[in-house]
């Protein structure tokens, strides 16, 4: 357990980064510090292993006042994730994830043995151990830097904005992995991002700081999502927190209903009305839609990509309300087309059947 208690970060020309923070981080929880640039969420987490020492206020860890531990010390059992992942460019990957270990007394051989289970654990090939970091992609990189901080099976892990320099598919991967790993392995977690939706698609407690590192709200997400604190947490949440807010109801029992398909190498073949749509097959899995004038394109000699619409969102039945909506919103013909474990087709869902389903599932959100 992590505890902040009125601790204050006031610099020598009277700048406050952090103003007067009381908060406590639950032992294996993942709590995600969240807010606009300059607003002391970094600050914050960086005073729980004294890489920035608070000018007031008693922080502690477990119970013991963290000002009374030697830095280093304290440092080698807490794990710390940053942007770009920190690698140091002349180790071998291998040597990058065994660092902690080694300096902790591990001897090299062993601390590199358990470094290759661990970069299995986070999803990187040991294939890629005897690599240097320029070897590798940004992805992956963020990955071995996760790996690293995970080597020695530190109780508390920090992440500063580890995902922002990565494109957004991998950093929906990366953000996939952290949610798996925290399932597994129940970790203490401060993160530290700029983005609500990846505040409140991981956290397990959301704090929301403002101008001057004065903390505005401390809640689980889908109660800062539906009952912002006050204006600025409702104006950085953003105006569709509604739709955001869907993830956190499941689409169990959603009804799916059927999809007029075709397979794409029966397509020459089709007959279709204008503003008819069927979904267009491959092995079963669904690759595009078309419709009346994307039929007469390909006759005329157009592939099959030139005549359609993408083919949207595709949504998992096992998933949330969110996925749901989106699969029906994103689809030209107005019905989300869900797919099994295998991708292949497995129904259609309807956006009025999601709003019924949240009307049945809606409730009042708890406080914290």
């Amino acid at each position: 357990m992590i505890t902040f208690e009125n601790v204050t970060k006031r610099y020598p020309d009277g700048t406050v980064a952090v103003d007067d923070l009381t908060l406590e981080v639950p032992q294996g929880t993942l709590t995600v510090f969240v807010g606009p640039s300059g607003c002391g969420k970094t600050t914050s987490m960086r005073m729980i292993n004294r890489m920035i020492e608070p000018t007031s206020g008693t922080l502690t860890v477990d119970g013991n006042d963290i000002s009374t531990v030697d830095p280093v010390k304290l440092r080698l059992g807490i794990g710390y994730v940053i942007q770009s992942a920190g690698l140091m460019p002349h180790l071998r990957v291998v040597d990058n994830v065994a660092t902690v270990p080694v300096l902790r007394g591990e001897s090299r051989r062993r601390a590199r043995k358990s470094a290759l289970d661990v970069m299995e654990r986070v999803g990187l090939d040991p294939k890629l151990a005897n690599r240097y970091p320029a070897q590798l992609s940004g992805g992956q990189q963020q990955r071995v830097g996760v790996a690293r901080a995970l080597a020695a099976d530190p109780p508390i892990l920090l992440m500063d904005e580890p995902f922002s320099a990565v494109d957004p598919v991998v950093r929906e991967e990366l953000q996939a992995e952290i949610v798996r790993l925290q399932g597994e392995l129940r970790k203490t977690i401060v993160f530290v991002t700029h983005d609500i939706d990846e505040a409140v698609k991981l956290g397990d407690r959301v704090a929301v700081f403002g101008p001057g590192g004065v903390l505005q709200q401390y809640a689980e997400p889908s109660f800062v999502l539906s009952n912002p604190a006050n204006e600025m947490v409702a104006g950085f949440v953003g105006a569709d927190r509604g739709y955001r807010g869907l993830q956190f109801f499941h689409a169990t029992g959603l009804p799916l209903h059927e999809v007029r398909s075709v397979d794409e190498k029966e397509v020459d073949a089709l007959q279709l009305d204008s503003g008819d749509w069927r979904l267009v097959t491959r092995d079963a899995r669904p690759f595009a839609w078309i419709n009346a004038d994307g039929v007469d394109v390909h006759r005329k000699g157009g592939t099959l990509y030139d005549s359609t619409i993408g083919g949207g969102s595709l949504f998992r039945p096992d998933g949330t309300l969110r996925n749901a909506l989106d699969a029906a919103l994103s689809s030209p013909s107005g019905l989300g087309v869900a797919v099994d474990e295998d991708g292949r087709l497995s129904g259609g869902v309807r956006a009025e059947d999601v709003l019924a389903a949240l009307e049945r599932q809606r409730r009042v959100p708890e406080l914290g």
